[in-house]
Protein backbone atom coordinates (compact mmCIF):
# COMPACT_ATOMS: atom_id res chain seq x y z
CA UNK A 1 0.00 0.00 0.00
CA UNK A 2 1.46 3.29 -0.77
CA UNK A 3 1.50 5.53 2.34
CA UNK A 4 3.10 8.99 0.90
CA UNK A 5 5.21 10.40 -1.74
CA UNK A 6 8.75 11.97 -0.90
CA UNK A 7 9.08 14.75 -3.37
CA UNK A 8 7.82 15.91 -6.79
CA UNK A 9 10.28 17.20 -9.40
CA UNK A 10 9.77 19.08 -12.22
CA UNK A 11 12.43 16.94 -14.64
CA UNK A 12 12.14 19.37 -17.98
CA UNK A 13 10.39 21.61 -20.42
CA UNK A 14 9.20 19.13 -23.29
CA UNK A 15 7.75 21.50 -25.33
CA UNK A 16 8.02 25.25 -26.67
CA UNK A 17 10.63 27.70 -26.64
CA UNK A 18 13.62 26.76 -25.07
CA UNK A 19 13.69 23.45 -24.43
CA UNK A 20 16.06 20.41 -24.70
CA UNK A 21 13.93 19.43 -27.03
CA UNK A 22 13.93 22.70 -29.13
CA UNK A 23 10.62 21.84 -30.43
CA UNK A 24 10.22 25.89 -30.88
CA UNK A 25 13.52 25.93 -33.76
CA UNK A 26 12.65 22.28 -34.95
CA UNK A 27 9.54 21.73 -35.78
CA UNK A 28 7.32 25.07 -35.38
CA UNK A 29 5.58 23.30 -31.75
CA UNK A 30 5.72 26.92 -29.66
CA UNK A 31 3.14 26.08 -27.89
CA UNK A 32 0.71 22.79 -26.80
CA UNK A 33 -0.77 20.75 -24.69
CA UNK A 34 -1.83 17.49 -23.03
CA UNK A 35 1.36 15.03 -24.01
CA UNK A 36 0.13 11.54 -22.81
CA UNK A 37 1.50 8.56 -24.38
CA UNK A 38 1.62 4.98 -25.41
CA UNK A 39 3.64 2.71 -27.03
CA UNK A 40 3.59 1.01 -30.82
CA UNK A 41 6.29 -1.26 -32.10
CA UNK A 42 8.58 -0.72 -29.69
CA UNK A 43 8.60 3.03 -29.75
CA UNK A 44 7.02 5.43 -27.12
CA UNK A 45 5.05 8.22 -28.57
CA UNK A 46 3.52 11.30 -27.45
CA UNK A 47 0.33 12.84 -28.45
CA UNK A 48 -0.18 16.71 -27.77
CA UNK A 49 -3.85 18.89 -28.40
CA UNK A 50 -4.07 22.34 -30.06
CA UNK A 51 -0.62 23.42 -31.22
CA UNK A 52 1.05 26.65 -31.92
CA UNK A 53 3.88 27.57 -34.08
CA UNK A 54 5.48 31.55 -34.11
CA UNK A 55 3.62 34.59 -33.26
CA UNK A 56 0.67 32.12 -31.79
CA UNK A 57 0.00 31.04 -35.49
CA UNK A 58 0.15 28.04 -37.93
CA UNK A 59 -2.24 26.21 -35.18
CA UNK A 60 -2.54 22.55 -35.89
CA UNK A 61 -5.62 20.75 -33.49
CA UNK A 62 -2.75 17.80 -32.40
CA UNK A 63 0.29 16.85 -33.40
CA UNK A 64 2.48 13.48 -31.97
CA UNK A 65 6.36 12.83 -31.09
CA UNK A 66 8.22 9.75 -31.14
CA UNK A 67 10.94 9.16 -28.65
CA UNK A 68 14.42 8.41 -28.78
CA UNK A 69 15.38 7.08 -25.77
CA UNK A 70 13.52 5.71 -22.34
CA UNK A 71 16.55 4.49 -20.38
CA UNK A 72 16.86 7.28 -17.99
CA UNK A 73 14.03 9.49 -17.57
CA UNK A 74 14.93 11.34 -14.54
CA UNK A 75 17.62 12.86 -17.07
CA UNK A 76 14.92 13.91 -19.20
CA UNK A 77 13.03 12.80 -22.40
CA UNK A 78 14.29 13.40 -26.11
CA UNK A 79 12.16 13.48 -29.21
CA UNK A 80 13.32 11.82 -31.74
CA UNK A 81 11.23 13.25 -34.15
CA UNK A 82 7.24 14.81 -34.47
CA UNK A 83 4.89 13.74 -37.27
CA UNK A 84 6.00 15.94 -39.91
CA UNK A 85 4.63 17.14 -43.66
CA UNK A 86 7.22 18.10 -46.23
CA UNK A 87 8.50 21.51 -45.32
CA UNK A 88 9.42 19.30 -41.76
CA UNK A 89 6.51 21.51 -39.29
CA UNK A 90 5.08 18.97 -37.05
CA UNK A 91 1.88 18.27 -38.73
CA UNK A 92 -2.00 17.99 -37.55
CA UNK A 93 -2.95 14.16 -37.37
CA UNK A 94 -6.69 14.67 -36.89
CA UNK A 95 -8.04 17.75 -39.51
CA UNK A 96 -10.74 20.00 -37.41
CA UNK A 97 -12.89 22.72 -39.25
CA UNK A 98 -11.69 25.43 -37.02
CA UNK A 99 -15.46 27.00 -36.49
CA UNK A 100 -16.78 27.83 -33.48
CA UNK A 101 -20.29 26.35 -32.80
CA UNK A 102 -19.49 23.72 -35.23
CA UNK A 103 -16.05 21.67 -34.81
CA UNK A 104 -14.02 24.34 -33.16
CA UNK A 105 -11.22 21.33 -32.77
CA UNK A 106 -10.28 17.93 -32.53
CA UNK A 107 -8.51 16.75 -29.42
CA UNK A 108 -6.84 13.65 -29.13
CA UNK A 109 -7.76 12.15 -25.32
CA UNK A 110 -5.53 9.43 -25.41
CA UNK A 111 -3.77 6.15 -28.01
CA UNK A 112 -3.03 2.53 -27.88
CA UNK A 113 -1.55 0.04 -30.51
CA UNK A 114 -2.39 -3.44 -31.42
CA UNK A 115 -0.69 -5.24 -33.27
CA UNK A 116 0.86 -3.11 -36.38
CA UNK A 117 -2.17 -0.27 -35.88
CA UNK A 118 -2.27 2.65 -33.61
CA UNK A 119 -5.27 3.88 -32.72
CA UNK A 120 -6.42 7.42 -31.29
CA UNK A 121 -9.44 7.96 -29.15
CA UNK A 122 -10.57 11.73 -30.04
CA UNK A 123 -13.33 14.15 -29.19
CA UNK A 124 -14.82 16.90 -31.66
CA UNK A 125 -15.42 20.20 -29.81
CA UNK A 126 -17.93 22.06 -30.63
CA UNK A 127 -16.81 25.13 -28.38
CA UNK A 128 -15.18 25.95 -25.40
CA UNK A 129 -17.83 26.85 -22.60
CA UNK A 130 -14.90 28.10 -19.82
CA UNK A 131 -14.27 26.96 -16.03
CA UNK A 132 -13.35 23.62 -17.11
CA UNK A 133 -16.25 22.98 -19.04
CA UNK A 134 -16.36 22.33 -22.90
CA UNK A 135 -19.20 20.89 -25.23
CA UNK A 136 -18.79 18.41 -27.67
CA UNK A 137 -20.09 16.80 -30.92
CA UNK A 138 -19.22 13.46 -30.39
CA UNK A 139 -16.38 11.09 -29.86
CA UNK A 140 -14.77 8.62 -32.09
CA UNK A 141 -11.61 6.63 -32.87
CA UNK A 142 -9.01 7.73 -35.41
CA UNK A 143 -6.24 4.44 -36.58
CA UNK A 144 -3.16 4.59 -38.97
CA UNK A 145 -1.32 1.77 -40.29
CA UNK A 146 1.57 4.09 -41.31
CA UNK A 147 3.06 4.56 -38.00
CA UNK A 148 1.16 7.44 -37.26
CA UNK A 149 1.71 9.39 -40.50
CA UNK A 150 -1.77 9.17 -41.98
CA UNK A 151 -4.97 8.62 -39.88
CA UNK A 152 -8.11 7.91 -41.12
CA UNK A 153 -11.60 8.88 -38.47
CA UNK A 154 -13.67 7.10 -37.64
CA UNK A 155 -16.64 9.20 -37.41
CA UNK A 156 -18.96 8.90 -34.44
CA UNK A 157 -19.03 6.01 -31.73
CA UNK A 158 -20.22 7.64 -28.95
CA UNK A 159 -22.80 10.69 -28.90
CA UNK A 160 -22.63 14.53 -27.59
CA UNK A 161 -23.87 13.46 -24.00
CA UNK A 162 -21.41 10.16 -23.96
CA UNK A 163 -19.33 9.37 -20.56
CA UNK A 164 -16.96 8.46 -23.26
CA UNK A 165 -15.99 11.83 -24.34
CA UNK A 166 -12.25 11.81 -23.19
CA UNK A 167 -10.93 8.22 -22.26
CA UNK A 168 -7.52 6.47 -20.86
CA UNK A 169 -6.89 2.97 -22.62
CA UNK A 170 -5.66 0.39 -20.20
CA UNK A 171 -4.27 -2.91 -21.10
CA UNK A 172 -5.00 -5.54 -18.44
CA UNK A 173 -2.49 -7.77 -16.76
CA UNK A 174 -4.96 -11.01 -17.24
CA UNK A 175 -7.31 -10.75 -20.19
CA UNK A 176 -5.04 -9.21 -22.11
CA UNK A 177 -7.20 -9.60 -25.42
CA UNK A 178 -9.10 -6.77 -24.22
CA UNK A 179 -8.86 -3.05 -24.56
CA UNK A 180 -10.47 -1.18 -21.47
CA UNK A 181 -11.35 2.33 -21.90
CA UNK A 182 -11.99 5.02 -18.25
CA UNK A 183 -13.89 7.49 -19.60
CA UNK A 184 -15.21 10.76 -18.57
CA UNK A 185 -17.54 13.04 -19.85
CA UNK A 186 -16.83 16.43 -21.90
CA UNK A 187 -15.19 19.42 -19.37
CA UNK A 188 -13.67 18.01 -15.94
CA UNK A 189 -16.76 17.21 -13.78
CA UNK A 190 -18.38 14.32 -14.74
CA UNK A 191 -17.53 10.87 -13.05
CA UNK A 192 -15.33 7.58 -14.46
CA UNK A 193 -17.18 4.21 -15.77
CA UNK A 194 -15.58 1.96 -18.00
CA UNK A 195 -16.29 0.10 -20.68
CA UNK A 196 -14.02 -2.87 -22.77
CA UNK A 197 -13.50 -4.32 -26.12
CA UNK A 198 -11.81 -7.06 -27.39
CA UNK A 199 -8.65 -5.64 -29.20
CA UNK A 200 -9.65 -6.23 -32.64
CA UNK A 201 -13.11 -5.07 -32.31
CA UNK A 202 -12.15 -1.34 -31.13
CA UNK A 203 -13.55 -0.02 -34.05
CA UNK A 204 -17.11 -1.45 -34.14
CA UNK A 205 -19.02 0.26 -31.26
CA UNK A 206 -21.68 -2.74 -31.17
CA UNK A 207 -18.82 -4.88 -29.25
CA UNK A 208 -17.96 -2.57 -26.58
CA UNK A 209 -19.65 -4.03 -22.98
CA UNK A 210 -19.45 -1.35 -20.00
CA UNK A 211 -18.92 -2.41 -16.25
CA UNK A 212 -22.20 -2.40 -14.28
CA UNK A 213 -20.98 -2.77 -10.85
CA UNK A 214 -21.03 -6.74 -11.16
CA UNK A 215 -20.89 -7.41 -14.87
CA UNK A 216 -20.24 -6.32 -18.27
CA UNK A 217 -23.16 -4.95 -20.04
CA UNK A 218 -24.05 -4.55 -24.29
CA UNK A 219 -25.85 -0.72 -23.29
CA UNK A 220 -24.01 1.90 -22.54
CA UNK A 221 -26.51 3.15 -20.55
CA UNK A 222 -25.84 0.35 -17.85
CA UNK A 223 -22.13 1.79 -17.05
CA UNK A 224 -22.16 2.48 -13.31
CA UNK A 225 -19.77 5.43 -11.83
CA UNK A 226 -16.89 3.69 -10.48
CA UNK A 227 -15.42 7.35 -9.43
CA UNK A 228 -17.01 9.86 -8.61
CA UNK A 229 -16.70 13.21 -10.29
CA UNK A 230 -15.45 15.84 -10.39
CA UNK A 231 -12.35 13.95 -12.63
CA UNK A 232 -10.48 15.60 -15.15
CA UNK A 233 -8.19 14.58 -17.56
CA UNK A 234 -7.10 11.34 -16.54
CA UNK A 235 -4.41 8.42 -17.12
CA UNK A 236 -4.71 4.67 -15.81
CA UNK A 237 -1.58 2.46 -15.42
CA UNK A 238 -0.32 -0.49 -13.33
CA UNK A 239 2.16 0.73 -11.21
CA UNK A 240 4.72 -2.81 -10.27
CA UNK A 241 6.02 -1.20 -7.39
CA UNK A 242 2.61 -0.70 -5.75
CA UNK A 243 1.44 -3.53 -7.12
CA UNK A 244 -1.64 -1.69 -7.64
CA UNK A 245 -3.26 0.20 -10.08
CA UNK A 246 -2.62 4.22 -10.51
CA UNK A 247 -5.46 6.64 -11.44
CA UNK A 248 -4.06 10.18 -11.98
CA UNK A 249 -6.78 13.54 -12.99
CA UNK A 250 -6.87 16.88 -12.67
CA UNK A 251 -9.56 17.99 -9.75
CA UNK A 252 -10.60 21.34 -11.18
CA UNK A 253 -12.55 22.33 -8.01
CA UNK A 254 -9.40 21.69 -5.68
CA UNK A 255 -6.79 23.27 -8.86
CA UNK A 256 -4.64 20.09 -8.00
CA UNK A 257 -2.94 16.87 -9.55
CA UNK A 258 -4.90 13.91 -7.34
CA UNK A 259 -4.35 10.37 -7.58
CA UNK A 260 -5.97 7.00 -6.39
CA UNK A 261 -5.08 3.35 -6.21
CA UNK A 262 -7.23 0.16 -6.94
CA UNK A 263 -6.28 -3.53 -6.31
CA UNK A 264 -8.76 -4.04 -9.30
CA UNK A 265 -9.31 -2.03 -12.73
CA UNK A 266 -13.62 -2.16 -11.62
CA UNK A 267 -12.25 -1.12 -8.22
CA UNK A 268 -12.96 -0.28 -5.27
CA UNK A 269 -10.68 2.60 -5.72
CA UNK A 270 -9.54 4.25 -2.31
CA UNK A 271 -9.84 8.12 -1.72
CA UNK A 272 -7.91 11.02 -3.64
CA UNK A 273 -4.23 11.39 -2.46
CA UNK A 274 -3.23 15.00 -3.16
CA UNK A 275 -0.45 15.57 -5.48
CA UNK A 276 0.33 19.04 -5.96
CA UNK A 277 -1.80 21.87 -6.66
CA UNK A 278 -1.65 25.35 -8.84
CA UNK A 279 0.00 27.01 -5.44
CA UNK A 280 3.19 25.51 -6.69
CA UNK A 281 2.32 25.26 -10.53
CA UNK A 282 -0.27 27.82 -11.51
CA UNK A 283 -2.68 27.23 -13.82
CA UNK A 284 -1.41 23.31 -14.22
CA UNK A 285 -3.79 20.79 -15.99
CA UNK A 286 -3.66 17.12 -17.85
CA UNK A 287 -1.53 14.70 -15.81
CA UNK A 288 -0.62 11.73 -18.05
CA UNK A 289 1.46 9.23 -16.48
CA UNK A 290 4.00 8.04 -18.62
CA UNK A 291 3.98 4.17 -18.76
CA UNK A 292 7.73 3.23 -18.23
CA UNK A 293 7.75 -0.67 -17.25
CA UNK A 294 9.84 -0.25 -13.85
CA UNK A 295 9.23 -1.72 -10.38
CA UNK A 296 10.89 1.36 -8.90
CA UNK A 297 9.49 3.83 -6.48
CA UNK A 298 8.88 6.85 -9.10
CA UNK A 299 6.18 7.92 -11.07
CA UNK A 300 6.72 9.88 -14.33
CA UNK A 301 4.11 11.94 -15.76
CA UNK A 302 3.23 15.08 -18.17
CA UNK A 303 1.88 17.83 -16.69
CA UNK A 304 0.40 21.11 -19.35
CA UNK A 305 0.45 24.65 -17.46
CA UNK A 306 -1.87 27.13 -19.25
CA UNK A 307 0.57 30.34 -18.51
CA UNK A 308 3.14 29.18 -20.80
CA UNK A 309 1.11 26.53 -22.55
CA UNK A 310 3.65 23.98 -22.54
CA UNK A 311 3.86 20.35 -21.48
CA UNK A 312 6.39 19.17 -18.43
CA UNK A 313 8.06 16.07 -17.55
CA UNK A 314 7.25 15.56 -13.53
CA UNK A 315 8.71 12.91 -11.22
CA UNK A 316 6.89 11.96 -7.90
CA UNK A 317 9.32 10.00 -5.91
CA UNK A 318 7.05 7.60 -3.84
CA UNK A 319 7.99 5.75 -0.76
Amino acid sequence: MWEHFSSLIVVEQLTGPGSPNRTYERWNVGGTDLGHTFYHEGSLYMVFGDTYGRENGDWRSNTMARIADLDSPESGIDFEDFITDESGRARELLSSRKVYWVERTVIPTNGTSVGERMYLHYMSVQRWIGSGRWRINHAGLAYSDDDGHTWTKTGPLWGEFTNFAQVAFVRDTVESDYVYLFGIPSGRFGGVRIARVPEEGLLDVRRYTYWDGSDWSPREADATTVVSGPVGELSVVWNEFLDQWLMMYLSEPLHAIVVRTADSLTGPWSDERLITTARDHPQLYAPFIIPFPSDEPDVFFTMSRWDSYNVFLMQLEMQ
